[in-house]
């Protein structure tokens, strides 16, 4: 009879790569995905709100689409974060439910009332439809990118695979996490 010793597997540390994959996986959703639902929901006249737009915004002047982009990045980050044990659809649909929950709640709750802007759009049901249908569109392409992300690390860790003897940090540099 053998008997095996019980291993405690230690979570590998997040490899900074993977979050920057998360920033640029948001902020390029932004631009295809978030910008391109609410092209939809304007074309179809749900939003007088025009996508793309270059308004400048408050306090500092930055043109909204760069603000927006910036803080898709920011989003793309903490989900990346927050998903980095998930692969594949598993990935996409849980940053999809997560992008049109978590930010839509932090707009309506936190950025709107410092611009002086009613909660929640007001809480007016069509008004309220529009954050989580953007954003929700943003949590998908941020999914993709962070599903091809995690594809492209992990081809990359089996084409060039790092010592058993290297320090832990060396060991996890470039991995995806999990």
């Amino acid at each position: 009879m053998t008997t095996h010793a019980l291993r405690q597997e230690h979570a590998a540390p997040m490899p900074p790569l993977w979050l920057v994959i998360g920033f640029i996986s948001g902020a390029i959703s932004v631009l295809l995905f978030h910008q391109g639902a609410a092209a939809l929901l304007h074309a179809l006249e749900l939003t007088p709100r025009a996508p793309y737009s270059m308004n400048p915004t408050a306090p500092l002047g930055v043109p909204q689409l760069l603000s927006i982009t910036f803080w898709g990045g920011v989003w793309g980050t903490v989900l990346a974060a927050v998903l980095a044990r998930l692969r594949g659809a598993a990935l996409v649909f849980a940053a999809t439910l997560l992008g049109a929950i978590l930010p839509t709640l932090v707009a309506w709750f936190v950025v709107a009332p410092l611009k002086g802007q009613p909660m929640a759009a007001g809480f007016v049901p069509a008004a309220m439809l529009i954050g989580p249908i953007v954003n929700g569109a943003w949590g998908l392409g941020t999914g993709l990118g962070l599903s091809a992300g995690s594809y492209g690390l992990r081809r990359r860790n089996r084409a060039c695979p790092v010592s058993e003897h290297a320090s832990p940090s060396l060991r996890a540099a470039g991995r995806p996490p999990g």
